[in-house]
């Protein structure tokens, strides 16, 4: 049996999980992200830890009553979380300052300023760097946000021992050790295909200062050991293997069963991460590597021979939550409302870059902002919760167009709970949507990680589990072929707009 834990955005979940694929009840702990003037979205360390603690205790004792196979032991506790961000750490892993989310809009002046051209014409910095290592920036990733405090705040990182994300800051609390796994590693300073940091890419960001803050990526099926005191704060025995990784966007990929190059997983939380699998060595080539500029993420796996290629659009459920609070309605209303406005939303379109620092994908642009169009006074709420799901639903077949889908697309998060929104996503997409019965598909991805390393691995139609399929309705799809055009045509006049001089004198973030 495996403890699976994902440290998510907002809440912490674990489970325990059996070789033969069953699974125990779903703990759950809520955090806190705390925001500030700035575009500033920050967490405290300490308090995530405890969400940790608490949910792995609660996942820990239902080993007595887990009824899985003869003999079976507690053999690892596997964790994922979510990435990006900055999650600033002394030698002894006590956080120097807030940590800060992968939502964060502090660096967006500086992202903007990297997507320009630089002095004589030089190439823009996002474009350096996402032509020697396959990754794009947004503000919320670690290469704007060191260059942030590099220049605002350079006693911090003086300070600072290491520089590293959620799921590293969580495995150096439990077992000492200062590491991180190469997906995370991987955005923004990663050469993928040999695992090691591109120093060019670090000089391009002007952060050649700070590289002694990047831990060295862990070896494919690295394991620590949980120290005692972490282990009687987790109820797990002291000693027992740790597996750090990968982040929550591949582990969903693996957990739902990315197993043949081309095919995609769709990711319907908080973000919206779009994933296809590559055997490919390196991004170049990817085709259409360059199509939509310097956007996206290239990230190295437990596997080494796995890459994947991820859009993560900044908006998905966050943007359905929005629009029903705004609306005030609530998830329990959705089938209701999207049942109540037909398929176009009798007219009213929209566009879902909603969040404060902008977009990062398929395209990158911190001025990118949300917007609804083709309102009047007949228009109604259902027609603005349909109009904003069929814009996400557009939003991931960008991205998957970008990627080069080639195969099966799978589904997990709380949005492919949706019965009718999932069926969006399905005809947009023009394909069928295979989701996991089973929830905690990002635990099982970490989970089927920590028994490879183990040396024991469980086959991936186990680890994944019974799916559902939601088939694409022909007709739908003919009708939302017209959409995705409107669609991306006010997406391109909308670019225009964000970047417009009376726009830009009316936005950005101070420090």
């Amino acid at each position: 049996m495996i403890v699976g834990v994902d440290v998510g955005t907002s809440v912490t979940k674990a489970q325990l999980l059996g070789r033969d694929g069953r699974s125990g009840p779903v703990h759950e702990a809520r955090g806190t992200l705390r925001t500030a003037p700035g575009g500033r979205v920050e967490q405290d360390l300490d308090e995530v830890v405890r969400t940790v603690e608490e949910v792995v205790r609660a996942a820990a004792a239902d080993a007595a009553a887990f009824d899985g196979q003869p003999g079976e032991t507690l053999e690892a506790l596997a964790i994922t979380g979510q990435g990006d961000g900055l999650w600033l750490r002394d030698a002894d892993g006590r956080s120097v300052g807030p940590a800060i989310s992968w939502l964060d809009g502090r660096a967006s002046d500086r992202v903007a300023r990297w997507s320009q051209p630089g002095p004589d014409g030089a190439e823009p910095v996002l474009e350096t760097v996402h032509r020697l290592t396959g990754s794009g920036m947004f503000p919320g990733s670690a290469g704007p946000l060191l260059a942030h405090l590099a220049e605002r705040e350079p006693e911090r990182l003086e300070r600072a021992a290491v520089a590293g994300y959620c799921v590293d800051a969580v495995v150096q609390r439990f077992t000492g050790e200062i590491t991180v796994d190469a997906s995370d590693a991987s955005l923004p300073f990663l050469d993928v295909p040999s695992r090691t940091y591109n120093e060019a890419a670090v000089a391009a960001c002007g952060l050649t200062a700070q590289r002694r803050l990047l831990a060295e990526p862990a070896a494919p099926g690295q394991l620590f050991a949980l120290l005692p005191e972490a282990a009687l704060r987790l109820g797990l025995p002291s000693g027992l293997p740790v597996s750090a990784g990968p982040f929550d966007i591949p582990a969903c990929g693996f957990g739902a069963g990315l197993s043949e190059a081309g095919q995609g997983n769709l990711i319907l939380g908080t973000t919206l991460a779009c994933t296809v699998r590559t055997d490919k060595a390196g991004p170049q080539e990817m085709p259409g590597f360059d199509a939509q500029g310097p956007a996206g993420m290239w990230l190295a796996t437990p596997y080494p021979d796995r890459h994947l290629r991820v859009m993560p659009a900044m908006v998905g459920t966050a943007g359905l939550d929005w629009v029903l609070g705004l609306i005030g309605a609530g998830v329990g209303d959705l089938e209701d409302l999207l049942a109540a406005s037909p398929a176009g939303a009798n007219g009213v379109t929209a566009l879902p870059f909603l969040s404060p620092g902008g977009e990062r994908a398929p395209f990158v642009d911190a001025l990118a902002r949300g917007r609804f169009d083709g309102l009047n006074l007949a228009a109604g709420r259902a027609d603005l919760v349909r109009a904003l799901c069929e814009a996400v639903a557009y939003s991931a077949r960008h991205c998957m167009e970008a990627l080069g889908l080639a195969g099966e697309v799978s589904a997990c998060g709380g949005g492919a709970r949706s019965a009718a929104w999932s069926r969006i996503f399905a005809d947009v997409l023009g394909r069928d949507l295979h989701i996991p019965v089973e929830e905690g598909v990002g635990v099982r991805g970490a989970a089927k990680v920590a028994w490879d390393a183990l040396g024991a691995p469980v086959g991936e139609e186990r680890v994944r589990g019974p799916r559902r399929v939601v088939r694409a309705d022909p007709a739908a799809a003919e009708h939302y072929e017209a959409g995705y055009g409107h669609y991306r045509a006010e997406l391109e006049r909308a670019r225009a707009d964000w970047h417009a001089p009376h726009r830009e004198q009316s936005r950005g973030y101070t420090s």
